[in-house]
């Protein structure tokens, strides 16, 4: 529940941030009457999202078990590889986000509305498709499918009040800092979800070695435990992991966080001319 309360605060946070920058630069440069197409833009990229979600969640349910199996392995992947692009783009233009989106709106403003509602509906609609996806692949992953669900709402809940004290200039928080402790830990989740993913095409026989197992601890930590439904509500945890699993979970694991973490490098000062 907490990996997807934290996929929810931090992709709503991102979509709430773009559209109050939006709204304010519109609002302070007075063009208040253009807000309404990019609350449309939103509007509509939030039904797409939630119809994305559905179609996933009850379309599947009228596959075999091995297409849900293959279905389930190969968009864990895809939103591993969505998570992983989301984490280091926001990582690079968390300081710069406001000038970025600044520039887009006006090029928005000079072409027309539809441009303005394009420009929020892009914006929004990324993270909401990325959210759907990655939530319905901790859906399959749990045997209890409504606790991801509320975790999720929870988080975009969050996102929206802190995007709103935003606006109002009540809050002010190190958004890169913010960003990047987030995504520390949604690499760390996303991992999880790759591994299961990779049973999920083992449990398919797409894959080989599913009874290969690595270790298995399930006697230690049971998965019907109230702690063992803690690791794997947060971490994607599993007692009993296939080397292949285990294989797949370190080299995403351990390069992508080094690479993640790592300061960021600043250019070199130019020399003065005389």
């Amino acid at each position: 529940m907490f990996a997807n309360y934290l996929i929810g605060l931090r992709e709503g946070l991102e979509a709430s941030l773009v559209v109050c920058i939006l709204v304010a630069y519109l609002v302070k440069t007075g063009n208040r009457s253009k807000v309404p197409p990019i609350w449309l833009g939103v509007g509509i990229a939030v039904a797409l999202s939630m119809g994305v979600g559905a179609v996933l969640q009850f379309g599947s349910t009228q596959l075999t078990f091995e297409a849900q199996e293959i279905l389930g392995g190969c968009l864990s992947i895809v939103a591993v590889a969505l998570v992983t692009w989301m984490v280091f783009w926001m990582r690079r233009t968390a300081r710069h986000l406001k000038a970025e989106l600044h520039g887009k709106l006006d090029q928005a403003l000079a072409i027309g509305t539809g441009a303005l509602m394009a420009t929020a509906f892009l914006a929004v609609g990324r993270e909401g498709l990325e959210t759907a996806l990655f939530v319905w692949s901790a859906v399959q992953a749990t045997d209890d499918g409504v606790r991801p669900l509320v975790g999720a709402v929870l988080g975009l809940l969050t996102a929206v009040v802190l995007g709103w004290l935003f606006y109002r200039g009540a809050l002010r928080i190190n958004l890169a800092k913010f960003f990047t402790w987030t995504g520390a830990m949604l690499v760390v989740v996303a991992a999880g979800v790759l591994a299961y993913g990779i049973h999920d095409l083992q449990e398919a026989s797409i894959l080989p070695g599913l009874d290969n197992r690595l270790f298995d601890i399930s006697a230690t930590i049971p998965p019907d435990s109230w702690y063992g439904a803690l690791l794997k509500g947060i971490f994607n945890f599993q007692p009993d992991p296939s080397v292949l699993q285990a294989t797949f979970w370190a080299l995403y694991l351990t390069p992508v966080l080094l690479l993640f973490l790592r300061p960021a490098r600043t250019a070199p000062a130019t020399p003065a001319t005389a």
